[in-house]
């Protein structure tokens, strides 16, 4: 089968890369945002048109924290919804039957009942913080399932919690909780700070996911035949939870992350700054019903991630002096 990851140079992407590669069984078709803009709708028709792939993993997104998505919110809902709306759209066009959207679980209403079922999509306000690009996830799902309800596709949709892992973005602002607080932490032991600030009151509960277990579900679902895939999700939300069931308070995480990059200083909340949703833990049940589970454990998972980041900071470093 020939599979086109669209958005694979990001970290979700080239995570859902890697597993396929790994199964060997699949061609993989991959474009870098400089041969492809996928807000651009002729540019994506001619693309599927001439790689003719036969199905497609839809990870392309602008992605970012609290501070990203407060300052850019134009970018965030409109480049969200142009690629999903060009890359869905014009994979039905083109003849590809099978596609796959990721989302995110920022859909659900900031005080939806905890664990939040898929059923929970549409039924209150969404987090304010975020709520651009959560609308454009939610139209993501909703162009999948239109799709499928008139012209008989098979679009699937995944919610993933909040991931981190390999390819994440470390910087002390855009980034997302995880990979910003991996990022400050480190930075303090370099610099010898006797103190980390950490926005927020630190009382929110978040749950986290390793990007290899996302790409290990999404191939999961992807190849669940397409009765099964209807038969585990109900006929108007046809989108499916990937988590791990459980959940961390962010001043708990803070001093796991302390503990991993060896921070032995304080740690100051910066109760000015907001908490976001005050908490959000997905119930996975449907996926488990049919067999998935996630793999990595959240101490082994950020401590890998850590030594990757040092790697990466050591790559660049050389990079600049040769």
């Amino acid at each position: 089968m020939r599979i086109y990851v669209a958005g694979h140079t990001g970290m979700v992407g080239s995570a859902v890369v890697r597993r396929l590669r790994h199964e060997s069984i699949h061609t993989v078709i991959t474009a870098t945002r400089a041969e492809l803009d996928l807000t651009n709708q002729q540019d994506v028709r001619q693309f599927l048109k001439r790689e003719k792939p036969d199905a497609v993993i839809l990870a392309a997104a602008r992605v970012g924290g609290i501070w990203a998505n407060n300052t850019y919110p134009a970018q965030f809902i409109y480049e969200n919804m142009m690629i999903a709306a060009n890359v869905i759209h014009e994979s039905f066009a083109t003849g590809i039957h099978r596609l796959l959207f990721l989302g995110s679980s920022c859909i659900y209403p900031r005080d939806a009942d905890q664990p939040i079922d898929e059923s929970a999509l549409l039924t209150g306000h969404l987090e304010p913080t975020n709520e651009p690009y959560a609308i454009a996830k939610i139209a993501g799902i909703k162009l999948c399932e239109s799709y499928n309800r008139q012209y008989g596709t098979d679009y699937r949709s995944i919610m993933p919690t909040n991931l981190y892992g390999p390819g994440d973005n470390f910087h002390p602002e855009n980034a997302h909780v995880l990979p910003a607080l991996l990022g400050r932490f480190h930075d303090a032991v370099t610099d010898g700070s006797e103190t980390v600030t950490i926005w927020g009151s630190g009382t929110p509960r978040r749950e986290f996911l390793h990007v290899d277990d996302l790409a290990a579900a999404a191939l999961f679902v992807m190849q669940l035949d397409q009765q099964t895939y209807a038969q585990a999700t109900e006929p108007m939300q046809s989108h499916l939870n990937v988590g791990t069931g459980k959940d961390i308070a962010i001043a708990d995480l803070a001093s796991l992350i302390g503990q991993i990059t060896g921070f032995e200083g304080e740690i100051v909340f910066d109760r000015s700054k907001p908490d976001g949703t005050k908490r959000k833990l997905l119930n996975i049940e449907r996926l488990a019903k049919l067999g998935w589970q996630p793999k990595v454990a959240l101490n082994d998972g950020i401590a890998a991630t850590y030594s990757w980041h040092i790697e990466q900071k050591k790559f660049h470093r050389a990079l600049r002096s040769a």
